[in-house]
């Protein structure tokens, strides 16, 4: 199969969206990607034009970006670039994504700790715990009735989690 892999370098510019779905985490946000060149008459740097991109990722990588990724963060994305067509407003637009594979703070703008995340066995249902067939689990960050939204996780909770877990450790 043929598909198009991508490195980003530029700036998280919204905050990272994070919700529980059947199959393990999702979250996304948007990266910001503005390049910058030395303008050879005025020998100063100029930005050139953005360009914006929605990064998903899912499972693990989403719930670890979910915990560590905050508005401003340089970061480096890698993943395959998808690019799809819209009609809106009586138009066409294109909107430009990436499905990340791995999502690094850019070192070369400042330092970085990395904190291995402890796996752990996955928590038991509501169902499970209160005496239903005892046969399913949930997912790592427990399920609906966990969540103090009622189900939709924020990043605030997400990051405390993550934290929990890396303080087992």
């Amino acid at each position: 199969m043929n598909e198009t892999m991508v490195t980003l370098v530029g700036n998280a510019a919204t905050a990272v969206e994070f919700r529980e779905t059947a199959t393990g985490g999702m979250a996304r946000f948007r990266l910001a990607v503005t390049p910058r060149r030395r303008d050879r008459e005025t020998q100063l740097w100029t930005d050139g034009p953005t360009s914006f991109y929605t990064v998903w990722a899912w499972r693990t990588l989403a719930a670890n970006l979910a915990g560590s990724v905050a508005i401003g963060e340089p970061l480096v994305v890698h993943g395959r670039l998808k690019v799809r067509e819209e009609e809106r407003d009586g138009g066409r637009r294109a909107f430009v994504d990436v499905e990340a594979v791995a999502v690094g703070h850019d070192l070369s703008r400042g330092t970085a700790a990395f904190r291995r995340v402890v796996r752990t066995e996955p928590a038991l249902t509501p169902l499970a715990r209160h005496g239903g067939d005892g046969g399913s689990s949930g997912p790592p960050f427990g399920g609906a009735d966990d969540s103090p939204t009622g189900g939709t996780d924020t990043s605030t909770t997400v990051r405390e989690r993550v934290a929990e877990r890396v303080a087992v450790s």
